[in-house]
């Protein structure tokens, strides 16, 4: 054999036994004769056959007249065995490849000629051993009470998706061809069917989401997500940032016009010393303006000077600072429902804040009814408070990554069959870490029963008089 050419080995794989059971009723048929094939397995840099002796069977029931056995780990008629298949999902779900990619690893590492279609096989045929019920029974056994709901786009398709943030598990997906209320309607409905009863249902504030919630679980409160109100109201605020400092800019194009040339080092130390011209402060609050809605317990030594820098150019900037501090106390955690209201009662009747235009449209997104709403998280135990949506929109997001990725996925069962093997895998992983948590949670409690029993028996030794000896 020369050196280029690759170690081929076999292994003898026999499984004609007398009798096998049929793989429809399980009933023993009889052999009747033998028949041999080879089927391809992994093996790092070497080529790696199973020779497969298996059996032709008469059939002792009425499902079939004849049948033929197969190894546990090789599917009927496959080329491949089980460790082929299982080598692609690994490298598909996990590792985040896509199917160039995988036809490229597998042929470098094992010397695996794969095509295409057999990774879409392989998709095909762990989708149809995925037991969707179980899930669902595990999902209702674990659910929590508060729901995450979000949507996404996915090519020409919407993902709806639905989890549980408290208990960290997938709920339920949909992929639809329209992102309207019909559509939202019929998923959460299906939620609803399964027995599925929220406490908490948290969204964004989307215009799908109120009409069908008070239909399903109109005892359900309806959170919407404080991060998105948040950034709405920033965005005001910074619209009102723009607009002053572009007012300061403007009014550096005054008096005379500069004469061409370079200034003199004369020219340079008198323009020092009258301070930075007003195009210069506007630069400058252009390029701190984030400081103007970051909390404060972000801040760091710079960017307090730095603010104070902003203040003194343009003084109108602290009322939007107030306004900004204001709107995080007022959403904050530690308060009770009572006092946020008290806060918004205050911050709706400040003169100073109606007065400037951007403020008084970001006080008209704190209506009292959408306010209820956004406050919804203090009325819930302080251990299940949720105030956003980031846990279903994270799972959003990685699984456009996913998709993205695959760029030739655009059937709408290909992009099914690849959504359920992830979430699949998610679950998976929640159920083998509560699987070690509730072997580990026995261990702890007979350590704390040993020591209470040896404190027990040191207290009775103690409080035992000892025999006096003669």
């Amino acid at each position: 054999m020369s050196p280029c050419e690759p170690d081929v080995s076999y292994i003898a794989v026999n499984c004609a036994y007398k009798k096998a059971p049929c793989p429809q009723c399980g009933k023993l048929g009889k052999l009747l004769r033998t028949h041999e094939r080879n089927v391809r397995t992994i093996a790092y840099q070497k080529v790696t056959w199973l020779e497969v002796t298996y059996g032709e069977y008469r059939a002792r029931c009425g499902c079939c007249k004849f049948f033929c056995n197969t190894p546990e780990d090789v599917m009927p008629k496959a080329k491949y065995d089980n460790k082929v298949r299982q080598a692609v999902i690994d490298r598909l779900i996990d590792d985040g490849m896509n199917v160039e990619s995988i036809l490229r690893a597998l042929k470098r590492d094992f010397l695996l000629e794969l095509s295409v279609g057999f990774v879409y096989d392989c998709l095909h045929d762990m989708v149809k051993h995925t037991e969707l019920a179980e899930h669902r029974q595990m999902v209702l056994e674990m659910f929590s009470g508060t729901l995450c709901v979000d949507e996404i786009h996915l090519g020409k398709y919407t993902l709806l998706l639905a989890t549980d943030p408290l208990s960290d598990i997938p709920v339920a997906f949909a992929l639809v061809s329209a992102n309207d209320q019909p559509h939202m309607r019929r998923f959460l409905k299906n939620l609803h069917t399964w027995g599925l009863q929220p406490r908490v249902v948290v969204s964004d504030d989307s215009s799908l989401y109120p009409t069908v919630l008070a239909e399903l679980w109109p005892e359900a409160e309806h959170q919407l997500c404080v991060f998105h109100v948040v950034k709405n109201i920033n965005k005001l605020v910074l619209d009102a940032v723009r607009r002053l400092r572009n007012a300061l800019a403007r009014k550096g194009n005054g008096g005379r016009r500069k004469r061409r040339g370079r200034k003199s080092k004369a020219q340079k130390l008198r323009q020092k010393r009258r301070g930075p011209t007003a195009k210069e402060k506007s630069k400058f609050i252009y390029k701190h303006r984030f400081l103007i809605v970051k909390r404060e317990e972000e801040f760091d030594e710079q960017d307090k000077k730095d603010l104070k820098q902003m203040r003194e150019y343009l003084p109108e900037l602290a009322t939007l600072r107030a306004f900004t501090n204001e709107v995080y106390a007022m959403l904050g955690v530690e308060q009770s429902a009572h006092q946020a209201w008290c806060r918004r009662a205050v911050l709706v009747k400040k003169a100073s804040y109606l007065q400037v235009p951007e403020l008084a449209k970001a006080l008209e997104q704190l209506e009292p009814e959408k306010f209820r709403k956004v406050i919804a998280f203090l009325r819930s135990p302080a251990a299940e408070r949720v105030r956003t949506n980031n846990h279903v929109e994270r799972a959003n997001r990685k699984i456009r990554f996913w998709e993205k990725v695959r760029y030739k996925w655009r059937r709408r069962q290909t992009l099914i069959r690849f959504i359920i093997l992830a979430l699949d895998h998610w679950w998976k992983r929640v159920r083998e870490q509560r699987a070690k948590a509730g072997a580990k949670q026995p261990c702890k409690n007979a350590g704390k029963t040993n020591q209470k029993s040896k404190h027990a028996k040191a207290q009775k030794n103690a409080a035992t008089p000892e025999k006096s000896t003669a």
